[in-house]
């Protein structure tokens, strides 16, 4: 088995944040505030005022986690920037252009409305390292900072920004060339009643094209709910019946994007990847002929890759790994299957309304529709199966887990690979496997999966 080198075990920080139902440790307002003194502390790195963007998606616990961290932040004299509900890449976006010291996103991106998440950007626009995670996760748990309490006029104070969607709305469009536009396209956008809700339709608007929303009306507890990305098959409908060229659902946090074709098809993330690298090198703005992707990405993908020319690199899994990879050698272009793209030229995260574009770009100057330029990277039958967990215990130590999981191995004879491991958001274990034959694929997954519940599963 295949298994990505995992950061150490934290109590707080997952792989994208902290996450979990919002009222209950660890998405409480007494962490949040302890969060916030945390995070301030470490952020005050230079002299003068500091000051730290807070956003968030629609959920209604949104308001109650964004309060407890503007005290938080506050009470340790940095000041707090509020925008209010905008896509977490928007948050990246603005702790650059407002020259703040961080930005706080509050979303528990793709989950129901229950949960609830926080997650950190520095200065300049980029997902936290592990190290300094653990800094302020270290800082949260102890008390070494209590004594720390600034007064009179040294204590932060909390804006609005009233210009945050226009800025951010510009940058986007900012991405493509100058005088390029969408005139004529039709297209169909689900907002998921999520953080783009605003933004993604007026963005999409301004550049021209005929755009039908769905899922632009949150009221705090529908995010997500049978809409977006998690649950395209309303856009799918809709796409159809509109006669559109293509249906983009967004996620919660509108950090991704899932796409429907011309013909009401979920395009696969990995060919929809494959697609777009094939164009960024034939514009030759695929730096270094390459991509990066994750352990997930498709076997098929790497072989149709190679056969034109560009070179696969795999990380970890996890859009944070993929970027650390790309600005540790000079990539600038990589995604996971699951619609999470990082056009590293235009921002320093995946931004669902950037890649929106970019395919849509694509599609205008190939004069292709996207099930076409998706058809060019057929893919390995490959099964992901998600196990609900009670625990996390440690899969090396099933015995009956590695017995079954060794045969299979075998079984494939070295055509095909097996990866398993726990999510970093969620209670689960998922069991991919891929291989040629689709028959084996479904039957090796669900055996496994019948395993692993049997040891650790939910009763």
């Amino acid at each position: 088995m295949k298994r990505a080198k995992s950061p150490a075990v934290r109590k707080l920080f997952g792989t994208d944040g902290i996450r979990g139902v919002a009222n209950i440790e660890p998405i409480t307002s007494e962490v949040a505030l302890r969060l916030g003194r945390a995070a301030a502390h470490v952020f005050k790195t230079r002299p003068g005022r500091h000051r730290i963007v807070i956003g968030k998606d629609t959920r209604l616990s949104g308001y109650m986690i964004e309060s407890a961290l503007t005290s938080g932040i506050c009470s340790m004299g940095v000041d707090v920037l509020l925008v209010g509900p905008l896509p977490t890449p928007a948050i990246s976006f603005l702790a650059r252009s407002l020259r703040a010291d961080a930005g706080v996103m509050i979303s528990a991106s793709h989950n129901a409305y229950e949960d609830n998440g926080i997650k950190f950007f520095s200065r300049d626009g980029l997902k936290l390292p592990d190290e300094q995670e653990r800094q302020i996760e270290e800082l949260v748990l102890s008390k070494r900072i209590d004594a720390l309490r600034p007064t009179a006029s040294e204590i932060g104070k909390a804006f609005r920004i009233d210009d945050a969607e226009g800025r951010y709305i510009e940058f986007v469009k900012q991405s493509l060339h100058k005088g390029f536009d969408l005139e004529g396209m039709a297209i169909v956008v689900d907002c998921a009643h999520g953080a783009a809700y605003k933004v993604a339709p007026d963005i999409y608007r301004e550049l021209g094209a005929r755009v039908t929303v769905l899922g632009d009306k949150p009221d705090g507890t529908n995010i997500n709910r049978d809409c977006g990305a998690v649950h395209p098959q309303m856009l799918q409908e809709a796409v159809k019946a509109q006669g559109a060229a293509l249906g983009v659902a967004h996620d919660g946090d509108a950090d991704r994007a899932v796409f429907v074709s011309e013909d009401g098809r979920v395009v696969d993330g990995d060919q929809l990847l494959g697609a777009l690298a094939l164009y960024l090198k034939d514009r030759d703005m695929l730096a270094r002929k390459t991509m990066v992707t994750t352990m997930m990405g498709n076997m098929g993908l790497e072989h149709s890759l190679a056969k034109a020319g560009i070179k696969l690199v795999r990380t970890a899994v996890g859009d944070r790994y993929i970027l650390e990879r790309m600005l540790q050698e000079d990539y600038n272009f990589g995604g996971e299957q699951s619609g999470h793209i990082i056009f590293l030229d235009h921002n320093t995260t995946g931004d669902g309304l950037i890649s929106a574009l970019q395919v849509m770009a694509m599609m205008k100057r190939a004069g292709k529709p996207l099930s076409e330029l998706a058809s060019g990277f057929p893919l390995y039958p490959q099964v992901l199966v998600n196990v609900r967990v009670r625990e996390r215990k440690e899969l090396t130590e099933i015995a009956s887990f590695q017995k079954a999981l060794r045969t299979h191995q075998a079984g494939l004879n070295g055509v095909g690979r097996i990866l398993v491991r726990y999510s970093g958001t969620e209670p689960l274990v998922r069991v991919m496997v891929e291989a040629e034959d689709a028959q084996s694929v479904e039957k090796i997954a669900h055996q496994l999966a019948d395993v692993l519940h049997s040891e650790i599963g939910e009763a």
